[in-house]
């Protein structure tokens, strides 16, 4: 028997009203506020769970129902769109429910190494900066590893490496492995079918069947036919995989669903949804290896195959200046044609940045897309009146329980944190952030680690670019074994290196 234990007529019709598809949905308190998000195969059934009174129930969870007050869904085309909905709107509004009731050992990254000479795809719970593209947290280990054996049947990949390994595994001869190992696949196409795999997980399922379909037509045109039979098989395989189980098509998504999205378009009065959001943040010290970030989100979710990063021309401590020449970069014709025009932009910063942004905009004669900015000191939502191409809602500011002050030619817009387009926006915010400091890491690291080299008189550009090739960091380089050394650059020279110690 199915009971609602609060007396809320609202919330008993739309238990009422649960479909029956797979989706993500939202439990609020009585403020509005987000307090739990979770998944289901099916909504009907999972939600009413909540609600019968003969389910046992740990202490958390009764605590949680005891404050559920209202009810959202979010309708997706199957449980797999559901597990990437679900960890991308965690992240997004961090629920004080889902912390509390999480085990943080469930929490899984999938990890590609497309980078090496031998790419794996693998698990892991703690992503390194080690230059791997690492897809996460979900929060299902089950279910992101039952998605991912389904994948390898159309995108066959490595798990591993095992050492001394020289003939092809099993796993290749089920289809499952490219065997480089024996040469059956070049490491170009093994990393071509990397890409497509990222691709898809990334909800780019049907511009990666139009760009099978097409080398497939391209392979038959040339007589190439024992290409276009292997691309025919991924084709129908990958046909079958969407007939059973797909992972999230974030272009299919209905925005109008997404809390945060349609907060924002009515505060913005923006025309249509914006499927395409950038994000853009700087990263320097002291005005040493300036770099900046282009995050973008599609549809609401980061989309980390389409970020883009920058590193400016000159080395500069004035972050206007500097966010000045990446949006003036950003908006050049080559861009414009591999990337499209973005829907909003969103500045981390004040009114400064925001203005060197417009400027660099204006100049590319790329006025019509809005944008706006956000301060980190108080989320102040940050529009120019004259220049940002939105218009501002004084209603939904007061629905929503903020306020605007106006300053100079800009309008200072501050909402409650809980407010679903704060969040939205702190989510772009601090992911072009973490973005934009990792880059700036990796550049410091190598520009100290290039020093130490140069510093060593006799050890050439070439040298150099031997070593690190091979070692990877001075600190390897330092561990390294003399006859490796001797190997590579003589034995002459490994002296020399070795004043590295």
């Amino acid at each position: 028997m199915e009971v609602v234990e609060q007396d809320n007529n609202s919330l008993k019709s739309k238990l009422v009203d649960l479909p029956i598809q797979p989706g993500v949905y939202f439990f609020k308190d009585k403020t509005g506020q987000i307090i739990y998000i979770g998944k289901a195969a099916r909504l009907r059934n999972r939600v009413r769970q909540y609600f019968q009174t003969n389910r046992y129930r740990d202490p958390k969870t009764a605590v949680l129902i005891r404050e559920i007050a209202d009810l959202e869904w979010m309708v997706v085309d199957s449980e797999i769109d559901a597990l990437f909905l679900e960890a991308e709107l965690i992240r997004r509004y961090l629920p004080r429910y889902n912390i509390l009731l999480r085990d943080d050992k469930a929490l899984v990254y999938v990890r590609i190494d497309y980078d090496s000479d031998y790419p794996t795809v693998s698990f892991t719970r703690r992503p390194l900066d080690d230059k791997a593209h690492y897809f996460g947290p979900y929060t299902s280990t089950l279910a992101i590893k039952q998605a991912l054996r389904l994948l390898r049947k159309v995108f066959p990949y490595a798990t591993k490496r095992q050492p001394g390994q020289k003939r092809a595994t099993l796993h290749y001869h089920l289809g499952l492995d490219p065997g480089l190992e024996e040469g059956r696949t070049s490491l170009e196409d093994y990393r071509a079918n990397l890409r497509r795999l990222m691709a898809f997980i990334s909800g780019k399922k049907n511009s990666i069947t139009k760009e099978i379909e097409k080398e497939m037509y391209l392979a038959a045109n040339s007589q190439d036919y024992e290409r276009a039979a292997k691309l025919r098989n991924q084709l129908t395989s990958l046909q079958r995989l969407s007939q059973q189980i797909i992972f999230s098509d974030k272009e299919f998504l209905d925005l109008s669903k997404d809390l945060g999205i349609a907060e924002l378009v009515e505060l913005l009065s923006l025309e249509a949804f914006p499927k395409r959001i950038e994000g853009y943040d700087i990263s320097h010290m002291q005005g040493s290896d300036v770099v900046a970030s282009m995050v973008v989100f599609t549809n609401g979710a980061s989309n980390k195959t389409e970020y883009r990063k920058f590193k400016t021309k000159q080395d500069i401590n004035n972050d206007f200046f500097n966010m000045n020449e990446t949006i003036y970069r950003r908006f050049s014709p080559q861009h414009l044609k591999d990337w499209g025009y973005p829907d909003l932009v969103l500045i981390d910063g004040g009114k400064g940045q925001l203005d060197a942004a417009l400027k660099a905009r204006d100049q590319r004669n790329s006025s019509r897309v809005p944008f706006i900015g956000l301060a980190k000191r108080q989320e102040q939502i940050v529009i120019d009146v004259t220049r940002s191409n939105v218009a501002l809602n004084h209603r939904t500011i007061q629905r929503l329980g903020g306020h605007a002050i106006i300053s100079q030619n800009f309008i200072l817009v501050t909402l409650p944190k809980s407010t679903n387009i704060v969040k939205l926006l702190q989510r772009v915010r601090d992911e072009s952030h973490r973005f934009a400091v990792s880059y700036h890491s990796t550049l410091k690291r190598k520009r100290v680690s290039n020093s130490k080299l140069d510093e060593l008189p006799g050890i050439g550009p070439i040298t150099r670019k031997k070593l690190l090739k091979e070692f990877g960091s001075v600190k390897a380089i330092q561990a390294a074994d003399d006859q490796d050394l001797i190997k590579l650059i003589g034995p002459a020279k490994t002296s020399i290196v070795r004043n590295l110690r």
